[in-house]
Parts: C-alpha cells; sequence; structure tokens
C-alpha cells in the first residue's frame, strides 16, 4: 500500500525562551532528531511516548502547524517541508486535527453548528447544513446539538464535536492528540469506538497520539515508539506487545495499571 505520508531525516529546533540572554537570540534545543518514517494510506498508527518525547511536536509538524530545521515531509507525494502557506491553504483540508482540550479548541462563544461550519465556509465548500448536519451524525450527536453551546456539553460529547469539524472537511488524514486523556474510561471507550468505525467507514488515515500504550493497543494496527526525540521502535501492534525490542518499550508497557489492558474496554 502507498504511502499517504513519507518522512525523511526530519529534524527540528526551537529557540529555548528559559535561557534567552539579555542580547542576541536564545540558544536553540533540538527536539526531533532525524526521524524517518512513512504511514500507509488506511492506516492507524499511534504515536507513543512520555512527556518530552516530542510526539505532540511531530504531530504538528505532520500537518505542518510547525515547519521542521531540516530532512523532509511529503504529503501524497508533495514535498510539504517548507512550502508556503498560501501554497499549503488548499491541502489544509485534506489533513486535519483533533485537540487534547476541546474547551480550549471550541470557540465557547460560537455555537456547534457554526464551529463545525465556520471551516468549511472558509474553503468553500457548499451546502454547509447539510453538511453539518451529516458530520454530527457520523459522530452520533442529535442534529439539534447544532444550536448549542460547548458549555451546554459533557467533555465526550465536545470531543465529539472536535471530530466532527475535521471529518467534516472530508480529509485523508486526521491526526488526533491525546483526544482522550481527559476523559472517563467509558467516555475514552465511546470516542476510541468511534474513530474505529469512521476510519473503516470513511476511509481515513489515522496518526493517534498518547501516552497510554492501552489505549494505542484498543485502536491501533502499527506503533511508533519516541523517547527524547528518536524513534527506538516502530512495529505492528500485535508484535510490539508480544516481544518488544526496545527497553523503553517495556518501561512503557510496565507502566499500564492493568495486566491484561483490553480489560478497560470490556
Amino acid at each position: 500500500m502507498a504511502d499517504l505520508y513519507r518522512v525523511t531525516d526530519l529534524r527540528l529546533s526551537l529557540a529555548d525562551m528559559t535561557k534567552k540572554p539579555l542580547f542576541g537570540a536564545a540558544p536553540r534545543i533540538e527536539i526531533l532528531h532525524g526521524l524517518s518514517f512513512g504511514i500507509a494510506r488506511g492506516e492507524v498508527l499511534g504515536i507513543v511516548g512520555g512527556s518530552g518525547s516530542g510526539k505532540s511536536t511531530l504531530g504538528r509538524v505532520l500537518v505542518r502547524l510547525l515547519e521542521p530545521s531540516g530532512g523532509k515531509v511529503e504529503f501524497d507525494g508533495q514535498d510539504i517541508t517548507h512550502m508556503s502557506e498560501d501554497s499549503l491553504r488548499p491541502l489544509r483540508k485534506q489533513f486535519q486535527m483533533i485537540f487534547q482540550d476541546p474547551m480550549s479548541s471550541l470557540n465557547p462563544r460560537r455555537r456547534v453548528g457554526a464551529i463545525i461550519g465556520a471551516p468549511l465556509r472558509l474553503h468553500g465548500f457548499d451546502d454547509v447544513t447539510g453538511r453539518v448536519a451529516r458530520a454530527l451524525d457520523h459522530v452520533g450527536l442529535p442534529r439539534g446539538f447544532r444550536d448549542r453551546y460547548p458549555h451546554e456539553l459533557s467533555g465526550g460529547q465536545r470531543q465529539r464535536v472536535g471530530i466532527a469539524r475535521a471529518i467534516a472537511m472530508e480529509p485523508e488524514f486526521i491526526l488526533a492528540d491525546e483526544i482522550v486523556s481527559g476523559l472517563d474510561v467509558s467516555s475514552q471507550a465511546q470516542v476510541l469506538n468511534l474513530l474505529s468505525g469512521l476510519v473503516r467507514d470513511l476511509g481515513l488515515t489515522l496518526a493517534f497520539i498518547s501516552h497510554d500504550l492501552s489505549v494505542i493497543r484498543r485502536l491501533c494496527g502499527t506503533v511508533m515508539v519516541l523517547q527524547q526525540g528518536r524513534i527506538v521502535e516502530h512495529s505492528a501492534t500485535a508484535d510490539l506487545f508480544a516481544a518488544p525490542k526496545a527497553a523503553y518499550t517495556r518501561e512503557l508497557l510496565d507502566a499500564i495499571p492493568l495486566p491484561d489492558p483490553d480489560q478497560v474496554w470490556a
């Protein structure tokens, strides 16, 4: 299966503002160190690692919210590594992001219908009202929710609105960044089941960022383990759980609170 993403020798350094001198530029700190991998069409890739591993930074590079310092990022055969914002604009509807905290990513002063519809109008989609309604259907929310505000929804419902906003654009790729970490176990299971169904029904490619391997196991077919901005393991999920190769991966597995992670989702 052809790769939708191809990443080669990806590097990223950012200014360390905690050490900014009185004069001159702040020193730079390396965040990502020469990452190379592909994401196949239709793949559900789990990106896992502890705090400071670089997983969320990598995700933002994939959807070009951050520009790499070096290497190459190709999306659907196009080099987007240093593509200008004007050139990226037509592509942005093809790769969408769902954020960790829906309360901070959903405008509290706008109703759900306007939140989902705004990017559709920005990118010139027709029948915005119909597309909003169908997106709500896909994520299992009543169409009447279009008239509600985010504060009137539960955490799981707000996350479904974030998912609806992403899929309404009919993207090829979705990046989900720690989107179940703030939910209770029941809501986590519902959101993961929803994502699994959307990947199947809509033919999506998904990268799912998490610090929790039990969540990754539930959803993802392949796993990439990051430690301090480097890939330490990249394999099929079943293989990783059966025979982890890296010591860091074994540490992450040992941190799972239940002996059988599937018990969480029973």
